[in-house]
């Protein structure tokens, strides 16, 4: 095995540091009595106690958690069969147009994604609020989704199906019982990946969001631009704290799953 070089390292390191320097600097003065953002006056947790009390980032706290689940769960919905059409589909007429609406999300601008939302949701008389923001979300998280469950289905082994299928199971009961379990790990990976994107979209939202439906990014950028608080920095502190429980959870759900399906592989190797 290679060594790092003396060039690697140092890169490395600057680049670790440019990223997670600001994210633990953002939490300790999230514990700061002082309510200038960069003066230290000491240890205190009151700005959790009056983050709590905020009744403006508490709605738009559970206005994106609603968004994000809803958003995340049809987005894998959809991106999981996109995925299987355009891996187990074959050559089928129109199929370079639909792989390019699928993909097209990964390289359009948000800007302009949430331009042309907006103007279908105006052009369809459709009100903006939660069900917007939710059909605007699943719209670009899908391929997402779409793009880490084909790269696992493209290494399936098939013959597991066909198995299944000779032993009596239809198509959907095949991929019930034999294909998901086995993608699983890809699937949640992705719900993840798209949960993840809502909690942090902000321009695709500024356009589609109304009134009645203003998300957590949405009201953390205006109340910045009057100055940061303390309390957005305890807001920060707790969003960094749930990314990362979920992280851990998802990369030890993943691992076990991994684990679980080499040991079947070895059982049914030694069967044989």
């Amino acid at each position: 095995m290679s060594r790092l070089s003396w060039f690697n390292t140092v890169s490395l390191t600057l680049g670790f540091a440019f990223l997670y320097i600001p994210m633990i600097i953002l939490i300790i003065f999230s514990f700061n009595e002082s309510k200038l953002v960069t003066v230290w006056a000491g240890f205190s947790t009151k700005w959790y106690g009056e983050l709590v009390q905020n009744e403006a980032f508490l709605k738009a706290a559970w206005v994106t958690l609603r968004v994000a689940v809803l958003s995340s769960t049809l987005a894998t919905v959809l991106g999981t069969a996109a995925a299987y059409v355009l891996v187990r589909g074959g050559r089928f007429f129109g199929r370079t147009l639909f792989s390019g609406m699928i993909y097209a999300p990964l390289v359009m601008p948000e800007v302009i994604t949430g331009l042309s939302l907006l103007l279908l949701f105006i052009g369809i008389g459709l009100d903006r609020g939660i069900l917007t923001i939710v059909l605007a979300h699943t719209t670009f998280s899908m391929c997402f989704v779409s793009v880490v469950v084909s790269s696992r289905l493209v290494t399936f082994d098939q013959s597991l199906e066909e198995a299944a299928l000779d032993l009596g199971c239809s198509s959907a009961q095949a991929f019930r019982l034999v294909t998901l379990p086995i993608i699983a790990p890809a699937v949640i990976s992705g719900w993840l990946l798209a949960f993840t994107l809502s909690l942090d979209d902000l321009v695709i939202a500024s356009f589609t969001s109304g009134p009645s439906a203003t998300t957590l990014p949405i009201k953390i950028f205006s109340a910045v631009r009057l100055g940061v608080s303390p309390e957005i920095n305890a807001l920060s502190t707790i969003m960094i704290a749930v990314v990362t429980v979920g992280v851990i959870t998802a990369s030890l759900v993943t691992k076990r799953a991994m684990v679980r399906q080499r040991q079947d592989e070895m059982a049914a190797a030694r069967a044989e």
